[in-house]
C-alpha cells in the first residue's frame, strides 16, 4: 500500500554516502543492508556515490586522506532540487590501522580530524548543510578473528579495537564541533559488553547481521531528513480516475 510519505519529491537526490572498503556492502551491496530496498520502498530516486568510491576502493581501501580527495568529483554544487537531504560519511576502520603494518592505510588521528571537518565544510560549501551530515564512527574490531585473517594473508595483526576506538572517539568529538549528526557504532555494538563477533564477517567487515544492525540504527537518522520533503506525486487514493494524467503530469493538487 502507498502512503503520502512515499510519494515525496520523487526527482529529489535523497541519500549520498560515503564509506571505506570494510563497510561498503551495507550500503550497495544486493541481500546484505536492506537500505535500498527501503529507500526505494518510498519511491525516492537515490545518489548513492560509493558506486564510484567502492568500484575503488575494494581493491585498496579508502581512508579519509583519499576520500577527501575525490569528494568534490562525487557531490558538486547545482541547483536546489540536485541537492542531497543526507550524507553519510563512514570511515576509521582504514584509518585506524597501525602505521607500522599497514602504513598505506593508516591516517594519524589529528589528520583524520582534519580530514573529516574538511568534508563537512567542503559538504557545506556547495549547499549541503551540516543538519543534512551524519557521520557514522567505524565498528569495533574482533582482533582474534582479524589476526586470523591477517595471518591467512600473511601479515601480521594491522589493527586493535583500544585503537578504533581512539578514531571513534575522534569522529563523535567531529560531529559535536560540526554540528551533525553522528552514529557511535563503535558504542553500540559493544554496549553492555555484549559479543559483538556476530556483526562482522571476519572480525573487520560488516556481516549480514552487522549490516542490519547499521541499518535499524542508521535509518531513523535518515528518515528524519527526508520526512520533510515536500510531495511531489499526489497520493493515490488523490490521483483523478477518469483523467490521471491532470494528477500525474501536473502540479498534484489535482
Amino acid at each position: 500500500m502507498a502512503s503520502r510519505v512515499a510519494l515525496r519529491r520523487l526527482h529529489h537526490p535523497v541519500f549520498s554516502s560515503a564509506v571505506d572498503s570494510g563497510h561498503e556492502q551495507c550500503v550497495v551491496s544486493p541481500g546484505r543492508l536492506p537500505l535500498r530496498s527501503h529507500l526505494h520502498r518510498p519511491r525516492r530516486r537515490l545518489i548513492l556515490f560509493p558506486r564510484f568510491l567502492c568500484s575503488l576502493c575494494r581493491a585498496e581501501g579508502y581512508n579519509t586522506r583519499w576520500a577527501k580527495i575525490i569528494l568534490p568529483r562525487l557531490i558538486r554544487k547545482g541547483n536546489s532540487l540536485d541537492n542531497p537531504v543526507a550524507v553519510t560519511i563512514f570511515f576509521g576502520a582504514n584509518d585506524s590501522a597501525l602505521k607500522d603494518e599497514n602504513p598505506k592505510q593508516h591516517v594519524p588521528l589529528d589528520e583524520y580530524v582534519a580530514n573529516l571537518k574538511s568534508m563537512v565544510q567542503y559538504l557545506k560549501s556547495v549547499d549541503v548543510p551540516e543538519n543534512r551530515v551524519i557521520l557514522v564512527t567505524p565498528p569495533p574490531l574482533c582482533e582474534t578473528a582479524w589476526e586470523a585473517e591477517c595471518v591467512m594473508q600473511g601479515c601480521k595483526l594491522n589493527r586493535l579495537n583500544s585503537v578504533v576506538g581512539e578514531y571513534a572517539n575522534a569522529c563523535l568529538q567531529v560531529a559535536q564541533d560540526c554540528g551533525t549528526d553522528v552514529l557511535d557504532l563503535w558504542t553500540l555494538m559493544q554496549k553492555d559488553s555484549q559479543d559483538f563477533s556476530p556483526y562482522l564477517s571476519d572480525g573487520l567487515h560488516l556481516s549480514p547481521k552487522g549490516n542490519e544492525f547499521v541499518f535499524s540504527h542508521l535509518w531513523p537518522l535518515i528518515e528524519k531528513k527526508v520526512s520533510s520533503l515536500p510531495l511531489l506525486l499526489p497520493y493515490w487514493r488523490d490521483v483523478a480516475e477518469a483523467k490521471p494524467e491532470l494528477s500525474l503530469l501536473g502540479d498534484g493538487d489535482h
